[in-house]
C-alpha cells in the first residue's frame, strides 16, 4: 500500500520570510553601524583598486562579449567598463575579494560581508543613471550603506551558528543569499517576490569548498564571491518579473536544503536581524592574509624586531611554536608544496615565514617570484602548529570573537625567546580606536594603484567626510571612482 505525497502549497519557511521582513522592515537606528559601514565602503573598494595591479584579477574584467557597452549601466569602479548590472556586480565583487584584503567575520562559519558591495553598487549605479536619463532622482550613498549594513547582518548572523565549512559547501552561499535580499529591496520587489527571490538563491546548485583546500586550492576562491554576488542579482532580477518561488526549499523532505545539504538539520539562529555584524565586523589593515592568521603575521612582525636587537636572523631559527585555534589548524596549518597565490595566503606557516624573513607581508609576498625563495620553504618546515582550548573557547564566545595566535621560537643555539601573543588584530572591534586612522591611511595608498593626484584629491574630498558622502548620488560618486 503506498502512501500519497501531500501536493498542498506550503506557507513560505520561516528563515526566508524573517530574512525579507528584516530587509523590507527595519530601520538602523545606531550611529556606529552606519559609521563602520562608511568605513567599511572606503576599505572596501580600495581592496578593488589595489587589486587592478594583477593581471590574474584584470583578465577576468569586462564584459562577457568583448566591447560590449551597456547604455545607462553600471561603472566598473577604476575602470571605464560600463556594464550590465549582474556582470558589473561580478566585476566589483571580483575587485574587492581578490586579494584577501577586505573585512571578515568568523563564526561557526566563516566570510566577508563586503563581498556583497559587488551587487549592491551594480545595482545602485546602474539604478541610479536608469533613473536619471528619464528625468528622476538617482540613489544616494545612503542607501548604499544600509544595504551594505543589511547584507552584513543577514550573512553574518546564517554564519553566527550554522557552519556550511562542515557540510563542504563554500560560504559564499552566504552572499548569495544575503545580496540577492538587499539588491531585491533595491530593485523595489514586493515582500512576495522577495521571497520568491530568496528561495531562488537556496535552490540554487551551492559552491563546494574545493578550491580552497590542499590538494586543489586555486584562484577562483577569489573570484567566487563575484560570482556568487552576480547571481544574486540575476535571481532578484528573474523575481522581479513575477517568476515563481519554492516556499519549503529549505525544510522539504528528501528535496529541500536541509535533507539535500545540510545534514538534515535545521538552521540555528543565536540573534534575530539587527545591526551587530557590521558593528563588530572585522577589518583587515595590517596584511593581505587570511584573517584566522593575522594576530600569527602580527605576532611574527614583532619577533622579526626582536631577533634584529638580540643580533639573530631567520638562519639561526631551530623551531617555531604556533598555538593558535582550531579553525585555524583546519584551514591554514599546511605542510608540503604551496602551488600558487592562492595557496600561499591560507598557509600560517607562509604567512609566519615571510615576515620572520623579511619584516613585512604583502601581497606582492604570495607571488611566484618571491615564494621561489629557498630560505622560505626551509623555514616553513620548522613551523608547528598546536590548538590552544582556550583560544578556540575565545574565538567562539560572542563576548570576545578572538583571533588569537602566540608563537614562541627556539634558536639553534639553545636560546629560547619569549613567547609572543596577540589575541585580536588591529581590525577588531577591540582595537577601533587604534585601527580607523590605518584603515584610512590605506585607503588613501590604495587610491594611488589607479588615480592621478588630483583626481585623489577630489576623491578624498567626495568620500572622507561622513555627511557629505551619505548625500553624494550614487552615479556621480561612481564616475569619480572610474577611468
Amino acid at each position: 500500500m503506498s502512501s500519497s505525497i501531500s501536493n498542498i502549497r506550503p506557507q513560505a519557511d520561516q528563515v526566508l520570510v524573517d530574512i525579507a521582513d528584516y530587509v523590507l522592515n527595519y530601520k538602523i537606528d545606531t550611529d556606529l553601524a552606519w559609521k563602520t559601514a562608511h568605513y567599511c565602503f572606503l576599505d572596501t573598494i580600495g581592496c578593488g583598486f589595489e587589486a587592478l595591479t594583477y593581471p590574474a584579477c584584470t583578465k577576468l574584467l569586462g564584459p562577457v562579449v568583448a566591447g560590449t557597452v551597456v547604455p545607462h549601466g553600471a561603472k566598473v569602479i577604476g575602470t571605464a567598463y560600463q556594464l550590465d548590472p549582474i556582470q558589473a556586480a561580478f566585476n566589483i565583487g571580483t575587485l574587492v575579494r581578490w586579494l584577501d584584503f577586505n573585512d571578515t567575520w568568523l563564526a561557526a562559519e566563516w566570510g566577508h560581508p563586503s563581498d556583497n558591495l559587488g551587487g549592491i553598487l551594480a545595482v545602485a549605479d546602474w539604478l541610479s543613471r536608469t533613473r536619471k536619463a528619464t528625468g528622476q532622482n538617482g540613489l544616494t550613498m545612503e542607501q548604499v550603506l544600509e544595504a551594505m549594513i543589511m547584507a552584513h547582518e543577514v550573512q553574518g548572523v546564517l554564519a553566527l551558528e550554522n557552519s556550511f565549512n562542515k557540510v563542504g559547501l563554500d560560504h559564499v552561499i552566504l552572499v548569495k543569499v544575503a545580496s540577492t535580499a538587499v539588491v531585491g529591496k533595491l530593485l523595489g520587489l514586493s515582500r512576495d517576490e522577495l521571497i520568491q527571490a530568496l528561495s531562488l538563491a537556496f535552490v540554487d546548485g551551492q559552491a563546494l569548498r574545493t578550491y580552497r583546500h590542499a590538494p586543489n586550492t586555486g584562484s577562483r576562491k577569489s573570484w567566487a564571491a563575484g560570482d556568487a554576488t552576480a547571481r544574486a542579482v540575476r535571481l532578484a532580477l528573474i523575481a522581479q518579473t513575477g517568476e515563481m518561488g519554492y516556499p519549503s526549499v529549505l525544510t522539504a523532505p528528501v528535496w529541500g536544503f536541509y535533507d539535500v545539504s545540510f545534514q538534515g538539520k535545521p538552521f540555528v539562529f543565536q540573534r534575530s536581524y539587527g545591526s551587530y555584524v557590521m558593528e563588530n565586523i572585522l577589518f583587515k589593515i595590517s596584511f593581505p592574509a587570511e584573517f584566522h592568521a593575522q594576530t600569527a603575521a602580527e605576532a611574527a612582525m614583532q619577533l622579526y624586531s626582536i631577533l634584529k636587537e638580540k643580533g639573530y636572523a631567520a638562519a639561526d631559527i631551530e623551531r617555531v611554536t604556533i598555538r593558535t585555534h582550531e579553525a585555524a589548524i583546519r584551514i591554514i596549518d599546511k605542510k608540503g608544496p604551496l602551488n600558487n597565490p592562492a595557496d600561499r595566503d591560507h598557509c600560517i606557516q607562509y604567512m609566519v615565514a615571510v615576515p620572520l624573513l623579511f619584516g613585512r607581508l604583502t601581497a606582492e609576498d604570495y607571488e611566484d617570484h618571491i615564494a621561489q625563495d629557498p630560505r622560505i620553504d626551509a623555514l616553513r618546515e620548522k613551523i608547528s602548529c598546536v590548538e590552544d582550548p582556550t583560544f578556540t573557547s575565545d574565538y567562539h564566545d560572542p563576548a570576545k570573537r578572538a583571533i588569537a595566535n602566540a608563537i614562541r621560537i627556539e634558536l639553534k643555539d639553545g636560546t629560547a625567546l619569549d613567547e609572543v601573543m596577540v589575541h585580536y588584530p588591529i581590525g577588531h572591534p577591540r582595537r577601533r580606536t587604534e585601527g580607523i586612522p590605518n584603515l584610512v591611511a590605506k585607503y588613501k595608498h590604495n587610491l594611488k594603484h589607479v588615480f592621478a593626484e588630483k583626481q585623489q584629491e577630489q576623491i578624498l574630498k567626495q568620500t572622507l567626510d561622513y555627511d557629505t558622502f551619505i548625500k553624494t548620488e550614487v552615479s556621480s560618486l561612481v564616475d569619480l571612482l572610474s577611468l
